[in-house]
């Protein structure tokens, strides 16, 4: 609910919403503050043909999708005492894959007409591998390398993209959490902090900027002290 405040309030025409929990989804349709321009469709973005499905009956209710907010995600505890290559398969399919299909099914469009938005939300956990989340910083590490991949591309034929990176975000998801969360912000104000690093056009989107820094001077560092700061944070 958080971003689609913003996100309708700053934006014309129709925002849709999909996922699997249509109560939810309708709560935050409800709760928006612009219901009449707010619509969910149930989509599981695992399942290819429905995820096209989803997309292209869009198209056709609304006209020509503009903006793609990629933000399906989840996070799973993955060390070494339950380490699951099939679990991170699952994971994998939700974080990275989901994202590459949608690109791939708007892609040809947004060409054609050499506009369109993805917004792929990653995380600054892709800058390091944490201790205990093999799966999740691999995935956000992927998706990083993604978007940066893409990014020259898409610019010269006119589609924009933007990577959020953020770091706690005080979300039902992370409320499963266990362990210390440094530095957590609320959805209001990543809702914030994205809307307004999409406006002016920033490749990357960083939040909040503590946690961003000590991420990144961590991943700066040589190999031996990354790796002896990491082992203080094993439990």
């Amino acid at each position: 609910m958080a971003l689609v405040r913003p996100w309708c309030a700053n934006m014309r025409g129709a925002v849709l919403m999909s996922g699997r929990n249509v109560q939810t989804l309708e709560n935050v349709r409800t709760e928006s503050g612009f219901p009449q321009r707010c619509h969910t469709m149930s989509a599981d973005v695992t399942d290819s043909s429905e995820l096209r499905q989803v997309l292209e009956d869009t198209e056709q209710r609304f006209g020509a999708i503009d903006v793609a907010v990629l933000n399906a995600g989840t996070y799973e505890a993955s060390g070494i005492d339950n380490f699951n290559a099939a679990a991170m398969r699952k994971l994998f399919a939700i974080n990275v894959f989901a994202v590459a299909e949608t690109i791939e099914i708007l892609l040809p469009s947004w060409r054609k007409r050499r506009s369109g938005t993805f917004v792929l939300v990653g995380s600054v956990a892709g800058d390091f591998g944490l201790p205990y989340a093999a799966s999740y910083s691999a995935s956000k590490a992927a998706l990083s390398r993604l978007a940066e991949s893409l990014y020259p591309e898409l610019l010269r034929d006119g589609i924009a993209l933007h990577l959020v990176s953020p770091g706690f975000v005080d979300t039902p998801l992370t409320a499963k959490n266990d362990f210390p969360m440094p530095f957590m912000v609320s959805a209001e104000r990543a809702a914030y902090e994205i809307c307004r690093g999409v406006d002016k056009r920033k490749f990357e989107i960083r939040f909040p900027w503590r946690m961003s820094v000590a991420m990144r001077i961590l991943r700066a560092l040589p190999y031996p002290l990354q790796f002896s700061l990491a082992r203080r944070m094993l439990k």
